[in-house]
């Protein structure tokens, strides 16, 4: 199923144009996303190919299903991730929503920093559509697309500023950007992490079921 394997779904798909490739081995160019990405069940020489292009001294992260890791690599860390796919009535369109463009990427970076929703790197917004509120000319909350798989697309880097938290204005982005995923004839999804109760009684209020239970694994090469 390629929602279990979402980055090499997307980095074989949609996304191929973004990817980085040594044999079966893919990953996004570090300032898109740290994401590395490979076949389902990889063998000896993709583990040594994602080696040879991920490179020395970097660090990068597989979100899949839970998997061996070969003596080629190092763990840094291990976290728990759950997916959720939007139900069918999630789309709806927000009047104060703009669309976030290259020249609000500092902006973006800024909430991102206060917020911490996930990776968000300086090219993050060239993968998609992202959606912002602002309030005095101040950028205070933003949601948008990041892994576009065949018939799918994710919901990601949905965060709030602390100041403007408790107003619904996630759910109203959330709903929104799935508007322009639906539109395209895709299925809204999204990840968050496995103990993010607040994330999960969000994503559970508006709908969302539980697709897969997975690990994001944080690995450099040896």
């Amino acid at each position: 199923m390629i929602l279990q394997n979402p980055v090499y779904a997307a980095l074989t798909g949609p996304h191929a144009s973004f990817a980085e490739v040594r044999g079966n081995a893919r990953r996004y160019p570090s300032a898109v996303a740290p994401f590395l990405a490979l076949p389902d069940s990889p063998t000896e020489q993709d583990w040594s190919d994602a080696a040879e292009l991920v490179g020395p001294g970097t660090v990068v992260a597989l979100m899949r299903p839970d998997f061996p890791l070969p003596d080629t690599f190092k763990l840094d860390r291990r976290m728990d991730l759950v997916q959720f796919v939007a139900p069918a009535s999630l789309p709806a369109a927000e009047p104060e929503a703009v669309v976030l463009g290259i020249d609000d990427v500092p902006d973006m970076l800024g909430l991102v920093a206060l917020t911490d929703p996930g990776p968000f790197r300086s090219r993050t917004i060239e993968l998609g559509t992202y959606l912002g509120i602002r309030r005095d000319g101040e950028l205070i909350a933003m949601a948008g697309t990041r892994f576009a798989l065949p018939g799918h697309t994710e919901i990601s880097a949905v965060c709030t500023h602390p100041s403007y938290q408790g107003q619904g204005l996630a759910s109203r982005l959330i709903r929104a950007v799935a508007a322009h995923i639906t539109a395209a004839g895709r299925t809204p999804f999204l990840h968050t992490g496995g103990t993010n109760t607040n994330a999960i009684r969000l994503y559970r209020g508006l709908g969302f079921e539980l697709s897969n239970e997975m690990k994001v694994t944080i690995v450099e090469p040896v």
